[in-house]
């Protein structure tokens, strides 16, 4: 099989954005506006351009293999992991199905929620036409629990910056549970922002992960700082 050539610019900057590495593992910081795996616009997903940055790096004429056990939406940037053996990805897709991975985000807020730090348990309904989910009565046909816990953080000059630790893993969950609330994430028009970011993205970032590793049992411990666009944000306690 064989893989496009990457250029020395971006076969630098994949190079760069590598967080993390070994046999069974990739982790990766991705960009707004890059896709985890195909979908039906076409455009080249990160798995593709990644194998192929694989294979130019370490010389591999044949098929590179690289799992999904996750998914990272298109606006949203920070930590996305592959696996590089059929072993890991069985083991890291039962662990997030588990939530054996702890998860936490940063988003910035259009508004400051009310309470400085809770735990946000909610009712979503998943609409797929719209694309978006909604909060809905524990009744309500399709309703799944969604839960996280929240905490302010830090500041802009216009926004709140919240720390998000997932509990669970439904459908637009923090961007849905925190426009619910009265905080919509800036620059997510389909939840109320009011006005979209320059580059379409939204400013929610997969900040940490940590899991322990699922064939050497170690654990592992990866941040990925926010994108520069994110800019004058004042740390609570820095």
């Amino acid at each position: 099989m064989e893989y496009r050539l990457l250029d020395k610019e971006e076969y630098s900057d994949i190079t760069a954005r590598i967080l993390y590495e070994d046999n069974h593992i990739l982790v990766f910081s991705k960009n707004v506006g890059e896709i985890v795996q195909g979908d039906k616009t076409g455009d080249e997903c990160l798995a593709e351009t990644l194998k192929a940055f694989i294979a130019q790096r370490d010389g591999k004429p044949g098929k590179v293999f690289l799992g999904i056990p996750h998914r990272l939406d298109r606006p949203v940037s920070g930590i996305v992991m592959y696996a590089k053996t059929s072993k890991a990805l069985s083991r890291l897709s039962e662990m997030f199905r588990n939530g054996a991975v702890e998860k936490t985000y940063w988003a910035l807020c259009c508004n400051e929620p009310d309470v400085p730090s809770a735990e946000l348990d909610d009712w979503l309904v998943r609409n797929e036409k719209m694309n978006k989910s909604f909060v809905a009565r524990e009744n309500a046909p399709g309703a799944k629990l969604a839960r996280l816990i929240y905490s302010v953080i830090g500041h802009t000059d216009r926004y709140t910056l919240v720390e998000v630790r997932l509990l669970t893993g439904r459908h637009h969950q923090i961007r849905c549970q925190l426009s619910a609330m009265g905080c919509p994430i800036k620059g997510d028009l389909k939840y109320g922002a009011p006005r979209s970011n320059p580059d379409g993205g939204i400013c929610l970032h997969s900040h940490r992960i940590r899991f322990v590793h699922p064939v050497s049992k170690e654990g592992v411990d990866i941040v990925s700082p926010p994108p520069v666009s994110w800019k004058g944000i004042r740390l609570e306690n820095a």
